[in-house]
């Protein structure tokens, strides 16, 4: 299989594959004569496989310990358990950032006229610098809070 045929059984772009083997996620293709690259059903199911994991949001670092885990016949299960474990944290930890973000932004959105003038507190929020030891622009909406 050429690189175009695996890329459409694997539902990877040609491009992710080539950046995969780039970075060592997986193995570099073998080469025909040619010098085009050759592929395996094997090597489709490990792309499906970085697929899934992609598709659940995992790191390249974390694929790589998922793929050595999906590979090792004799793993725990408690390994995958933790790693997804703490995947579902870090998923979880962003999915609250996004809910204040989303919360903060809606908040000026409806503080803002919208009209002719210059005045907006959205840009006001943007651009107001974050502090350390005080309130930001924002807080004065009771959104914002210090890093």
């Amino acid at each position: 299989m050429n690189i175009g045929e695996i890329s459409k059984a694997s539902g990877v772009s040609s491009k992710m594959i080539r950046y995969y083997e780039q970075i060592g996620l997986i193995a570099p293709a073998r080469r025909a004569e040619s010098s085009y690259r050759i592929y395996t059903d094997s090597d489709i199911h490990t792309l499906r496989f970085i697929r899934g994991a992609r598709d659940l949001g995992f790191s390249v670092d974390q694929m790589k310990i998922l793929l050595a885990l999906w590979k090792d016949r004799s793993r725990a299960s408690s390994d995958v358990k933790a790693l997804a474990l703490s995947h579902i944290a870090e998923l979880e930890r962003k999915a609250a950032a996004i809910k204040t973000m989303t919360k903060t932004l809606k908040h000026l959105a409806n503080n803002c006229h919208g009209d002719g003038r210059p005045e907006c507190p959205i840009i006001d929020g943007i651009a107001e610098p974050v502090r350390e030891d005080g309130p930001t622009a924002l807080s004065k909406f009771g959104l914002g809070h210090p890093v």
